[in-house]
């Protein structure tokens, strides 16, 4: 049976002192769970982060890293750099780096390669346009995001990755997939592993499910077959909603 992640992206929101608020709050009312919960706060704050959660169950992941090892990437963090202060998972593929920053699939192979070769976990994110579904190629977007982006990983790598299907006209709109589109999209992407892979495969893979996550919507998403849970956005930012979320995977 497939461990549910309750994962939270905090984007570009919190200094040092709201974050040292949040964790305050949060570590005391942390909910004895099953779930693996994982935080990716910013990078100002992820060895605060790091430092403040040993000894609990929270996990920190990092939002993004370069590809290369090293070299003049100004701005640019480096897997090495994340894990000498403790960090060896990583988000890879959000919607919002695709967009904003460019980041295309063959990048998106290159870090995830990167990542997999430093026995990072990642967290890959796929999804689709409001267009693309609109036009029924929401498919056909999803399975090339992950041809491209990690069907050149051996088997092997696969128990370091989980899938995040995002689809982006459901971040940050309040709108959000129903639990069976949701569902259908989550079954395409395990069905896609199985036949490039093998379905121990795709049956151990854990996918999870992002895009307006709330309180009041996360239950009926968790209560299907193929969703192990959620990368969460704004919710996430909110100790007491993402408690409540944590409870509803239980």
């Amino acid at each position: 049976m497939r461990t549910k992640i309750i994962a939270g992206n905090w984007k570009m929101y919190k200094t040092l002192s709201q974050t040292e608020t949040f964790f305050n709050e949060i570590i005391d009312q942390l909910p004895e769970t099953q779930c693996d919960v994982i935080i990716a706060p910013s990078f100002t704050t992820l060895w605060y982060a790091v430092e403040r959660c040993k000894n609990t169950y929270i996990e920190i992941a990092a939002q993004n890293m370069h590809q290369q090892p090293e070299g003049a990437y100004t701005g640019e963090v480096s897997a090495s750099m994340l894990q000498n202060i403790g960090v060896s998972r990583v988000i890879l593929g959000h919607s919002e780096r695709r967009e904003y920053f460019h980041e295309t699939d063959e990048i998106l192979a290159q870090k995830a390669q990167t990542a997999l070769a430093k026995n990072f976990q990642l967290i890959f994110c796929v999804g689709e346009k409001w267009e693309d579904r609109k036009n029924k190629h929401h498919f056909e977007v999803v399975q090339t995001q992950l041809e491209k982006g990690l069907f050149d990983c051996q088997s092997s790598d696969w128990k370091n990755i989980i899938i995040a299907y995002e689809p982006v006209w459901a971040i940050g709109t309040g709108q959000t997939a129903s639990p069976d589109q949701a569902q259908e999209m989550h079954q395409f992407i395990r069905q896609t592993i199985a036949k490039k892979y093998d379905s121990s495969t795709a049956e151990h893979t854990r996918i999870l499910y992002g895009g307006s996550v709330k309180p009041d919507n996360a239950r009926d998403l968790f209560s299907q077959s193929d969703i192990d849970g959620a990368l969460v956005g704004g919710a996430s930012l909110n100790p007491i909603d993402f408690i409540k979320i944590i409870r509803a995977a239980q």
